[in-house]
C-alpha cells in the first residue's frame, strides 16, 4: 500500500470487487480482466472497495477509467487521490497525457485540471481502446489532461 492524500490506496484490487463498485454505480464490467487491474487502484478492504479508478497505458498516452466512489464515502478526498495515484502511475510509465470520458462528473474533473476537448483529437491508441470505440456512449464528455513531468 502507499498513501496519497492521507488515504491508503490499495494496488491491484481484487477483480470481484472491482466488479461490484463499478456494477453498483452503473457502470460496464464486460471489458474486465484480472490483468486491467494490474493498474487499478483502490481503497477500502481488498473484498469490500470504498472507491476505485483504473487507468490504461498506451505509449505516451493514458486513459483513466471507472472511476467510483461510494456514496457513502465520498466528500473525504478519496476520488482525488485515487486520480493522483492514477496520473503517478501513468507518468512513471512514460505517458505524457491522460484522457478520460465521462457523462457524470465533468466538474470534479475540470477541479483537476482536466479540460474537455474534441474527441476527434483522441489519439489512436486511446480511439482504439475499448471503453472509447464501444462501452461510452458518443454524449460522454471526452477530457484531457497534459502531465507535468515529475520535479518540474
Amino acid at each position: 500500500m502507499s498513501t496519497a492524500a492521507a488515504v491508503d490506496i490499495l494496488e491491484k484490487p481484487a477483480l470481484g470487487a472491482v466488479e461490484r463498485l463499478l456494477a453498483n454505480a452503473g457502470l460496464p464490467t464486460t471489458d474486465l480482466t484480472s490483468a486491467h487491474l494490474e493498474t487499478f487502484f483502490g481503497v477500502g478492504s481488498p473484498e469490500a472497495l470504498d472507491a476505485v479508478v483504473g487507468v490504461e497505458l498506451h505509449g505516451d498516452s493514458a486513459l483513466l477509467r471507472s472511476l467510483v466512489v461510494a456514496p457513502l464515502t465520498r466528500s473525504r478526498g478519496l476520488g482525488r487521490a485515487l486520480v493522483s495515484a492514477a496520473e503517478r502511475c501513468a507518468r512513471s510509465a512514460g505517458a505524457s497525457d491522460v484522457y478520460l470520458l465521462t457523462s457524470t462528473a465533468e466538474p470534479f474533473f475540470e477541479s483537476l485540471g482536466y479540460a474537455r476537448t474534441d474527441r476527434s483529437s483522441a489519439p489512436q491508441a486511446i480511439r482504439r481502446t475499448y471503453e472509447f470505440a464501444s462501452l461510452c456512449p458518443a454524449s460522454a464528455t471526452f477530457m484531457h489532461k497534459r502531465l507535468v513531468p515529475t520535479g518540474t
